[in-house]
């Protein structure tokens, strides 16, 4: 796997997820009360092999930087290949700003000429899974494809991954055409939005697209592709998560919860990794009580926390009741508080006596630093 590269692309959509990406992209929203969004696609890649990696932004970078440094903790702080981030290039004479991320490519397109892999897997971030490339890449070179899309087929009772791209495939996994979900009642094979091609084949599109002025998005320019190009399809059949909306980021971290999701999630093809943060272990008040719940290093737990997901260096004081909620760091309840079915993003205070009760599909949120 060291003949590939990866690129991890965060030109994500985010209108149904504007609740928590006000200050940060989607690949650094905090998730299962010690990781970030990025951590999986990021340590799928390296799990598989991949020694060369680059992430692409668009922007909103301080905690992206903050949280990748120089990929240490991914084993991706080296002299040769290595983590590399790649920010939009502004130009001051420029009279209109694409918005799309083609451009960004372009710009940096010498950063792949250069690098010593044949083959490049692109990805975005919010796709929680854990898998292993090495099989998808070797279906790639078995089956001679130009573009294989990893996808997983889901059932008509599934609702998670409205606004996804489907794919329609004949007999032999060939992909015909590329579509949208909308929600309908059909079985659906939801495109993982991970591509294996040749970096020839990328620098190609990239270049075309530029030339031609069609597209403002790769992803466009790849699909555009489609009908020239011989693009096959391979199946995942783990669990998969899209983050692409509030609802759905509650209902992947609620999952998370699971014991067997868990330990598929974070165990399966090799461990998902993070950004380290040394602090002392969680303190439980003698009249504390916590059932099925993930809870982090540093806090303090004094009142009563079931089926949530409490990130590090969180105050639950005496009497606070909180269930089925995703609270994250340093963030406070303080006594006597109820909370239900609700999101806190970092350092959001509740104080004393509040009731606070959202729902399943609609979950109440408060954003970074409310105080309440």
């Amino acid at each position: 796997m060291q003949d590939i590269m990866g690129i991890i692309n965060l030109s994500e959509q985010e209108d149904q997820i504007r609740e928590l990406t006000y200050n940060r992209p989607i690949a650094t929203i905090p998730i299962g009360g010690k990781y970030r969004v990025i951590d999986f696609t990021l340590s799928n890649m390296v799990n598989s092999g991949m020694i060369n990696v680059a992430v692409f932004t668009q922007g909103k970078c301080r905690s992206l930087m903050e949280h990748l440094r120089v990929g240490k903790e991914w084993d991706l702080d080296r002299k040769k290949d290595g983590l590399f981030i790649m920010n939009p290039v502004i130009n001051p004479s420029d009279t209109l700003i694409s918005k799309g991320d083609i451009k960004n490519f372009k710009d940096h397109i010498e950063y792949i000429e250069r690098s010593r892999q044949k083959y490049v897997l692109l990805s975005k971030s919010y796709m929680i899974c854990n898998v292993n490339y090495e099989e998808a890449f070797k279906y790639h070179k078995e089956s001679n494809a130009d573009i294989t899309i990893l996808y997983k087929n889901v059932d008509d009772s599934d609702d998670s991954f409205l606004r996804c791209d489907t794919l329609n495939l004949d007999n032999d996994r060939n992909v015909i055409s590329i579509g949208r979900n909308v929600g309908n009642n059909d079985s659906k094979n939801i495109s993982m939005e991970m591509y294996i091609m040749k970096k020839s084949l990328l620098i190609e599109i990239i270049q075309s697209s530029i030339t031609i002025g069609e597209n403002l998005n790769l992803k466009d320019a790849v699909f555009d592709k489609i009908n020239r190009l011989n693009v096959n399809a391979y199946p995942f059949e783990g669990y998969l998560s899209c983050v692409n909306s509030m609802e759905n980021y509650y209902k992947t971290n609620m999952e998370l919860l699971d014991i067997n999701v868990s330990h598929e999630v974070f165990n399966k093809n090799g461990g998902i990794y993070t950004k380290i943060k040394d602090e002392a272990p969680t303190k439980y008040a003698e009249n504390s009580h916590v059932k099925n719940s993930v809870i982090a290093n540093g806090c303090i737990i004094e009142g009563t926390v079931e089926n949530s997901i409490i990130s590090r260096g969180v105050r639950i004081r005496k009497g606070a009741v909180v269930k089925d909620s995703v609270i994250m760091a340093k963030g406070t309840v303080e006594e006597d508080t109820v909370l239900k079915h609700a999101i806190l993003d970092k350092y959001v205070h509740i104080s004393r006596h509040k009731v606070l009760c959202g729902d399943s599909k609609k979950p109440i949120i408060l954003g970074k630093n409310f105080k309440l």
